[in-house]
């Protein structure tokens, strides 16, 4: 049974920082790559980050390239989402992914879902 969970989310003022984490089980981690995707009210499910799974590949969505940064910790079975200079619009539920090996930006490509958490951003 794989299991994603994430945590660290909250509210914030714009202009502050997160930083979220996903612990992951039941699976190989270190041959995963990990994603970050949001979902705002009212709006599609989007892709954030990703990164692959030696760590030294990562893919970012337009709008939190230089604000946002994906890391991991293969040890731990780990990946967090460093989220810097927040803005309103980043208001949204954050939820980890998993798949094998390759980076995607796209929510199908992905088996393996967190519960997500949330992210509030008030200006």
């Amino acid at each position: 049974q794989v299991h994603l969970v994430e945590s660290g989310g909250g509210l914030v003022q714009a202009g502050g920082s997160l930083r979220l984490s996903c612990a992951a089980s039941g699976l190989t981690f270190n041959s995963y790559a990990m994603g970050w995707f949001r979902q705002a009210p009212g709006k599609e499910r989007e892709f954030v980050a990703a990164i692959n799974w030696s760590g030294t590949s990562t893919d970012y969505e337009d709008s939190v390239k230089g604000r946002f940064t994906i890391s991991r910790d293969v040890a731990k079975n780990a990946v967090y989402l460093q989220m810097n200079s927040l803005k309103p619009e980043d208001t949204a539920v954050y939820y980890c992914a998993a798949r094998f090996f390759h980076i995607a930006t796209m929510d199908s490509q992905y088996p393996y879902w967190g519960q997500g958490t949330q992210v509030t951003v008030s200006s």
